[in-house]
């Protein structure tokens, strides 16, 4: 089975006051909470492709229900490999604003950051053993806000990456099938961080 990616978007004030060790927990227990008495409690509410608790007023966290993926982290993965393919035959204003948005979400400038080997710059503890969660990407509300002001740059010239996909991703395996898959997942990553910047939360993803 291949690595899924479950993405949260968070209350950094509230999820950093929780201990260090319990925060995945927390997330997951907010997310999915316990069963009580053999019975579910109602989950969630779903709007704009968030998943909210039941008290969405008092909530501090949601996760994000990707509609163009199956929860695979693959889908991103790959998406974040184009963009690798493509970014040298772009102009630098593009190239620039679009390193800028996916730099940390899909596609690493220097992959030495992997939030994995530091949990995410201490947020969470680090994978070191089988028995931690490997943190796929840490984005704070300050480097979140950075993000949606690149996503605003970089949206309207998502057409001018058609040819270079074309050349260096179009028909190769590891790539997104087609341009229109890879620009569907760059627009949900663009609205995850818009509504993440209009409440001035981070994002957390998780396997």
């Amino acid at each position: 089975m291949g690595l899924d990616i479950t993405l949260f978007m968070a209350d950094w004030e509230k999820l950093s006051a929780i201990p260090v060790e319990n925060r995945i927990r927390a997330l997951d227990d907010t997310t999915w909470p316990p069963v009580h008495d053999g019975e579910y409690p109602q989950r969630y509410g779903l709007a704009g492709g968030w998943l909210w608790p039941p008290d969405r007023e008092s909530a501090w966290c949601a996760e994000y229900d990707f509609s163009t993926t199956t929860g695979s982290y693959s889908p991103h993965a790959r998406a974040g490999d184009a963009w690798d393919d493509i970014r040298p035959l772009v102009d630098a204003s593009v190239r620039e604003a679009i390193d800028a948005f996916l730099d940390g979400l899909i596609w690493d400038a220097n992959p030495a950051d992997d939030p994995a080997l530091t949990g995410g710059g201490g947020l969470f503890p680090p994978a070191t053993d089988r028995g931690l969660l490997r943190v796929l990407l840490v984005c704070p509300p300050e480097a979140v806000t950075g993000k949606a002001h690149a996503w605003k740059r970089a949206v309207s010239h998502l057409d001018v990456l058609r040819e270079p996909f074309a050349a260096e991703c179009e028909g190769w395996a590891g790539r997104p099938d087609t341009f229109e898959d890879f620009t569907a997942l760059l627009r949900e990553w663009g609205a995850v961080i818009t509504t993440a910047a209009r409440r001035s939360w981070g994002l957390v993803g998780l396997p």
